[in-house]
Formats: structure tokens, sequence, C-alpha cells
């Protein structure tokens, strides 16, 4: 009887401090987390730094000025590919870079795309893009007459996109092999983490470039022309495997997984000391 006694004393001796230690634990994980994260944060605005510029650079609108001929001919082009897709007949549309260009600076629907992006080159391989594409700079305490607690200045990343187009669940994408800017280097991370780039999400599910778009069951490159091809009777298939799409989000999952597992195992170690030193008293 006293043995037993002596036994759940010594139980409820330990039962609080192995409830402050799963506390303990708890806290401390919860703290590294938000630690690591802001730290992160930081540490890629930091980066991104090092290959982004203060202000956009200039990207060339193709002007639309005495270019009614062309506009005839591009216009016809596509709408004689649009109904053909629409009727699910075979059909191929080529564009070249000039072409492409035009379509930006003419139709409303790519007015985004103005200022911030020019076809440069094709071939067989890739397509070479100017861009200056507008980022979150480092975050930062709002400024008189700004809205919200934080704000942050904008950094732009002006260079060379380089990449390949490609199909994924109804949607032309961009694969990203490269990103050149002047005078630094784009970290290869970056660019995976870019890629594949949705140049065309915006258009899902809308009549004329989306239901298009949706119909395709090939884009592909040639020299100096971009390939659009619908086949009659052959369901559109993904050009990139979703394992593709995710790998570049799964890299910082991982790498946030690794951290948090050796910070788990350096608490339970401290708090296993612990327990053996407060035992041996």
């Amino acid at each position: 009887m006293d043995t037993n006694d002596a036994d759940k004393k010594e139980v409820g001796q330990k039962s609080p401090f192995a409830g402050c230690a799963i506390l303990i634990v708890a806290l401390a994980v919860m703290l590294f987390l938000v630690g690591f994260s802001v730290f992160a944060l930081f540490r890629q605005f930091s980066e991104i730094a090092k290959f982004t510029g203060e202000e956009p650079q200039g990207i060339t609108i193709v002007s639309l000025e005495d270019r009614e001929p062309d506009l005839n001919r591009l216009a016809a082009k596509l709408e004689e590919f649009r109904l053909a897709v629409r009727d699910g007949k075979s059909a191929v549309l080529e564009m070249d870079a000039e072409e492409m260009n035009l379509a930006i600076a003419a139709y409303e629907p790519f007015k985004d795309l103005r200022g911030t992006l020019q076809v440069l080159e094709i071939s067989s391989e890739n397509i070479r893009f100017a861009i200056s594409f507008q980022l979150n700079g480092k975050p930062r305490m709002s400024k008189e007459g700004e809205e919200g607690m934080m704000s942050s200045d904008p950094r732009y990343l002006n260079g060379t996109m380089v990449a390949a187009p490609g199909l994924l669940q109804k949607e032309v994408i961009l694969q990203l092999s490269d990103i050149e800017v002047t005078d630094a280097k784009v970290p290869k991370e970056f660019v995976q983490q870019m890629s594949p780039y949705r140049i065309a999400e915006r258009y899902l599910g809308s009549e004329g470039i989306g239901t298009t778009m949706a119909g395709l069951t090939s884009v592909s490159l040639a020299e100096g022309i971009v390939r659009f091809e619908k086949k009659e009777g052959i369901v559109p298939q993904d050009m990139i495997t979703k394992e593709q799409v995710d790998d570049g989000s799964m890299k910082v999952f991982k790498f946030f997984g690794i951290a948090a597992s050796i910070f788990l195992v350096f608490v339970g170690i401290v708090l296993f000391v612990s327990l053996r030193l407060k035992k041996s008293r």
C-alpha cells in the first residue's frame, strides 16, 4: 500500500512538469517558426534587391500609326483560327515576334502587358522577352498619406526573360529557363519559383481568348515563330506535369520542414537532459 502511494505521489509530482514541458515545446516551436519566417522574408527581399531596380525600364510599345493593313491581316488570321477551334476542326496559327508585339499593342485584353513585356526573338528552343515586372519591396512602416500600418517601395525586375511555351490545364504558360539582368545574376531558385509563368491565367474561361486557348492541343516553337495548333478529334493534354509546377513551392516547404525538424530535435534533447538531471537529483 505504501509503495502504491509512493508511486502515485511520484507520478503526481512529474505530471505538472510534463504538462509544462509540452507547453514550452509548443511555444518554442511557434516562436521559432514566426521568427524564422520573418528572417527568411527579409532575407529574401534583400536578395531580390540585388538584381532588381528602383525604377522600371522603358519597354517599347509598337506604334499602331499607319499599320491598318497589318492589323487587318492579323485580325483575319486570328479570327480564322478562332472559328476553326470553335468548330473542332484542325487548324494552325503561326505568329512571329512582330505580330505578337502588334497584338499586344492593338488588343484590349493585352493592355496589362504593355510597357512590361515585349517579344525580342523567337528561336526553335525558346522565346526571349524584354521585361520590366513590378515586385514588392522590403516591408516598412507606412509614410504619411499611405494606407495601413505597413507598406513597401516597389522594385522592378528589368532584363530579359528566356522561356518556352507550354500547355497546363487549358492554359498557355511559359516555362522559364533564365532571367538575364545587367550587372547581376538572378538566382536559379528565383527563376524556378516564377516558373511556370502564368501569362495567360487572366483569360481562363473568357470568351474568345479563353475558349480558343482551351481547345489547343499543342504550342510549339520553330525558327522565328510560335505555333498554336488544334488537331481535330484530339483531347487537349498538359505539356508539363503537376510535379513540375509544384517543384519550386515544394522546395520552400521542404526547407521550412527541415529547419523546424532540426529545431524540434534540439528542444527535445534539451528537455530530455533537463528531465534526466531533475531525476538524478
